[in-house]
């Protein structure tokens, strides 16, 4: 029997972290699964991706979580707003070439979603 199986804390430095988390996010439903895998609670790992979120944990040669808003542009003056559908409430995912799932409402404007994949599909 090891130390690790007594329930001994282990020490991660902050790229394991990161890379734990960015391996959390690849894919549906993997934050359990990755925290299973690497003997980690599910408590432990919402932390680090808090951590990552607020920017307290990163590492510089890995990609950071960036806060990301989109608006719609101006409408042109000759055109008016778009009234809002009723569709509102439903979402579509969308598996991106890179791993990543993006979840957004039915009603994006398909402006807005053209200016987003290239952002997000970036590797």
């Amino acid at each position: 029997m090891s130390a690790d199986d007594l329930g001994r804390r282990r020490d991660w430095s902050d790229a394991e972290k990161v890379r734990i988390v960015e391996e959390s996010l690849q894919g549906f439903r993997q934050g359990s699964a990755t925290a299973r895998r690497y003997g980690l609670s599910r408590s432990l790992l919402t932390s680090w991706r808090r951590q990552c979120r607020s920017g307290l944990l990163s590492v510089s040669a890995l990609t950071s979580f960036v806060p990301l808003a989109i608006s719609p542009p101006p409408p042109a003056s000759s055109e008016m707003a778009a009234p809002p559908r009723l569709d509102d409430d439903k979402t579509i995912e969308i598996g991106l070439p890179n791993g990543r799932r993006l979840t957004i409402p039915s009603s994006l404007d398909p402006a807005i979603l053209a200016r987003l994949l290239p952002v997000v599909d970036a590797s």
